[in-house]
């Protein structure tokens, strides 16, 4: 299979959560609540921000004072772009682990049933509010990584913009593809390394989720109504994880397949 195919199975995995809508509307508005309070958080540091951007930039290149005109201009509007996407690479980590604190509960009522729906076996740990924590502080912090590396990309001159751009959404995606198949994995007490190599093993099937997720994100409001379904997207893609680990043994070491069911025609569809 290449790179993408796999990539856009990934792509697949958020539309077949989006699917929920349809199918469990209900269960899914239950997500809209925390989602919006986390948006709502961040809109209010994104909007000062977005406002300042030019006193910011002037700030940052106080070297650019004597420059011709139109060059200060250009270098820096350039500037003001790069902290924006860099912002919005850190935004989407701080709502993403906003939401999943606040809404912990309700998200945990739409993996149980996307579980439910997946077959068994089910896994029989729960999840703990703790352990939802901890992974927020993780991708906050993670986030914070990527923010800095792409505001570093984007000094890079003449290309250094596009460059930020792009990799902000790729590296974003990654984070939080991996954060949102947490819950999935904690129940199954699956170790860091196993997990870590379950994840290098579909490594562009999980770019492809977390990818399609950002974008979703930077639509005006779209954080809100695709959080629920990233959320129940993101069970699939941990599920079609294990469920390759479990038909490819030496993938993974064996503990990775303990919890996992063998392929359904669901998930075979989704490969294809």
């Amino acid at each position: 299979m290449t790179l993408i195919t796999e990539f856009f199975a990934g792509v697949r995995m958020l539309l077949r959560g989006f699917a929920y809508w349809k199918q469990r509307p209900a269960l899914m508005a239950l997500g809209l609540l925390p989602a919006a309070i986390a948006f709502a958080v961040l809109v209010t540091a994104l909007v000062p921000l977005t406002l300042n951007l030019g006193p910011l930039s002037d700030a940052i290149t106080p070297f650019a004072d004597g420059w011709i005109i139109g060059w200060r201009t250009a270098l820096r509007i350039a500037v003001g772009f790069v902290v924006f996407v860099a912002a919005l690479a850190l935004s989407a980590a701080l709502f993403s682990a906003l939401a999943l604190i606040i809404g912990d509960p309700f998200y945990q009522r739409i993996w149980r049933a996307v579980e439910g729906d997946l077959g068994a076996p089910l896994p029989t740990g729960e999840g703990s509010f703790w352990s939802t924590v901890n992974e927020g502080i993780r991708l906050v912090l993670t986030g914070t990584l990527v923010a800095v590396l792409v505001l570093l990309i984007g000094l890079v001159p003449v290309v250094g913009g596009a460059l930020a751009a792009v990799g902000g959404v790729f590296l974003t995606g990654r984070v939080l593809a991996r954060e949102l198949t947490g819950r999935a994995f904690d129940a199954r007490d699956l170790a860091g390394t196993v997990r870590g190599d379950l994840l290098r093993a579909s490594r562009a099937r999980v770019l492809g989720f977390g990818v399609a997720t950002q974008l979703c994100f930077l639509v005006p409001l779209g954080a809100v109504l695709t959080m629920p379904a990233a959320v129940a997207g993101a069970t699939m893609l941990a599920r079609s994880i294990l469920d390759r680990a479990a038909s490819a043994p030496s993938l993974t070491s064996s503990d990775a397949t303990s919890g996992a069911p063998s392929p359904s025609p669901t998930d075979q569809s989704a490969d294809a």
